[in-house]
C-alpha cells in the first residue's frame, strides 16, 4: 500500500509563498506521474498541477499557472509544489496523489488518481 504524506502547509499572508512537499513510501515513485489537488471549504476538490514521471513534463490549472511550480526529486521519492503570490482564494486543503494510468498528464483528474495523501491545510490571510 502506497503512503503519501504531505507537509509544508500553514498560515501565510496574501502575497506570500509556501512550498508543499509530498513524500511517498514506495520504491517505484519514479514510475508514475504525480499531481496536486486542492479542496476549499464548501467546494469540490480541484486539480492544481501535474508532473510526469521524469519531471520533464508539467501541467497547471489556469488558476495557479504562473504562480506555482511543481517539481519532483525521484531519488527522495518526493514531489513539491512551490506557490508564490498567494491569494485568499488559494486557501484549501492540498492533496498530492499518484496516477498509475500512464495517460497524458494534461488529462489528469480527480478520478484518474490511484493513491492519495491525507492533505495539508494552506490558509492565506488577506
Amino acid at each position: 500500500q502506497v503512503q503519501l504524506v504531505e507537509s509544508g502547509g500553514g498560515l501565510v499572508q496574501a502575497g506570500g509563498s509556501l512550498r508543499l512537499s509530498c513524500a511517498a513510501s514506495e520504491g517505484t515513485f519514479s514510475s508514475y506521474a504525480m499531481g496536486w489537488f486542492r479542496q476549499a471549504p464548501g467546494k469540490e476538490r480541484e486539480f492544481v498541477a501535474a508532473i510526469s514521471r521524469s519531471g520533464v513534463g508539467t501541467y497547471y490549472a489556469g488558476s495557479v499557472k504562473g504562480r506555482s511550480t511543481i517539481s519532483r526529486d525521484n531519488a527522495k521519492s518526493t514531489v513539491y509544489l512551490q506557490m508564490n503570490s498567494l491569494k485568499a482564494e488559494d486557501t484549501a486543503v492540498y492533496y498530492c496523489a499518484e496516477d498509475r494510468s500512464r495517460m497524458p498528464i494534461a488529462t489528469m483528474s480527480d478520478a484518474s488518481m490511484d493513491y492519495w495523501g491525507k492533505g495539508t491545510l494552506v490558509t492565506v490571510s488577506s
